[in-house]
C-alpha cells in the first residue's frame, strides 16, 4: 500500500526526491527527502515538521565515516495526527539535530531542530531531512521497512535537450541554466524522460531512479534524448551500464529531483570538476561502465 505525500506536505519544501539517494531506506521510493532551501554553503536552517503529531522519541545514531561530516546522525520518531493522510503512521526523520524531546507535541511547519550534514550525504548534497513513513506497530528503527510514498502533488516533466550554460558551481557539481522553471512556486517540475514523465534519482552514480508524474507506465525502456538509460520495473528505474558525459568528457552524472523553485536547473555531479559559470555544456548518456 502506497502513502500518498499530500500537497500539504511537499508545498512546504523547495524540492524532494524519492530516489536520488545510495540510502537503501529509499529503495522502491519508500522515503522521500524533503529540501526546505538549504544554503549552498553548508551552514544549517531550520527544519520544518511535514506532520503534526507526539514526538515519541529522539535518539542519536551512528552515520557513516566521512571526512566532510559528524559521526553522528540523529533520529526523531513522531506519531502523527495530521495531515489527515498520514494521521496514525509513524514517521522517521533524520538528518536533523532536535530541539524536541519525547512527548512534545508539534504542529506541521514547526522546527524539529537544526538541519546537519551526517555520513549518509555525499559531498553534493544539499542540507535536507530524511522522511520515511511505517504503521505505528512497526519497529522504528530499522532502515528499511518503511511504506512506499506517491507524491500526491503534479509533477510537470520539462522538455530538456541536454545543453544548458552553467549558472552555478561547488566542489563537486555545477548547475545549468536549462530545463528552466516555467512558473515558479506553482508546482513542482523535473527533468522530463522521453516518456513524458519525470526522472528521480542519481544517474548513474546511485544504484537506480525512478519515474514520477504523468503518463508514467510500469515496464519497458526509459529514455532521454533517445539515449538508453535503463529499464522500468513498477516505476523503479534500474540504469544500465551507461556513463553521463558533459562536452564529451565523463562526469560522476545527473541528479534527478522534483522542485517548484527558480534556481532549478540539471546538476551535474563532477568532483573537482572543470566547468565554469558561463560555460555552455552539452550532455549525454552513453553505453559503458560505470566507475
Amino acid at each position: 500500500m502506497a502513502v500518498t505525500l499530500p500537497d500539504a506536505v511537499l508545498a512546504r519544501y523547495r524540492r524532494f526526491s524519492l530516489y536520488n539517494s545510495p540510502y537503501r531506506a529509499h529503495d522502491g521510493g519508500c522515503a522521500v527527502d524533503l529540501y526546505p532551501g538549504t544554503l549552498r554553503d553548508g551552514r544549517t536552517t531550520a527544519a520544518p515538521s511535514p506532520v503534526s503529531g507526539v514526538v515519541r522519541e529522539t535518539r542519536t545514531v551512528r552515520a557513516p565515516p566521512k571526512p566532510y561530516a559528524p559521526e553522528h546522525d540523529h533520529l526523531i520518531v513522531i506519531d502523527c495526527d495530521g495531515p489527515d493522510d498520514l494521521a496514525g503512521l509513524t514517521a522517521r526523520v533524520l538528518h536533523v539535530e532536535p530541539t524536541v524531546s519525547a512527548g512534545d507535541r508539534i504542529a506541521a511547519g514547526e522546527s524539529l531542530g537544526t538541519l546537519v550534514r551526517a555520513g549518509f550525504f555525499a559531498p553534493w548534497v544539499d542540507n535536507h531531512l530524511h522522511v520515511g513513513f511505517r504503521e505505528s506497530e512497526q519497529n522504528p528503527y530499522r532502515a528499511s521497512g518503511s511504506l512506499p510514498l506517491e507524491p500526491g502533488v503534479e509533477i510537470e516533466p520539462l522538455a530538456w535537450d541536454g545543453t544548458g550554460e552553467v549558472v552555478a558551481t561547488g566542489e563537486t557539481y555545477a548547475v545549468l541554466n536549462a530545463p528552466t522553471h516555467p512558473e515558479p512556486g506553482a508546482r513542482f517540475v523535473g527533468v522530463g524522460a522521453d516518456s513524458g514523465s519525470v526522472l528521480d534519482g542519481g544517474l548513474p552514480h546511485y544504484e537506480g531512479g525512478g519515474l514520477l508524474g504523468p503518463a508514467r507506465s510500469s515496464s519497458g525502456a526509459v529514455s532521454l534524448n533517445g539515449d538508453r538509460l535503463g529499464v522500468l520495473d513498477g516505476r523503479t528505474i534500474d540504469w544500465d551500464d551507461v556513463v553521463v558525459t558533459a562536452n564529451g568528457e565523463p562526469i560522476t552524472g545527473l541528479s534527478l529531483f522534483c522542485a517548484r523553485d527558480g534556481d532549478f536547473g540539471a546538476k551535474l555531479i563532477r568532483p573537482d570538476h572543470e566547468l565554469e559559470v558561463g560555460q555552455w555544456v552539452r550532455v549525454r548518456v552513453r553505453p559503458g561502465r560505470r566507475s
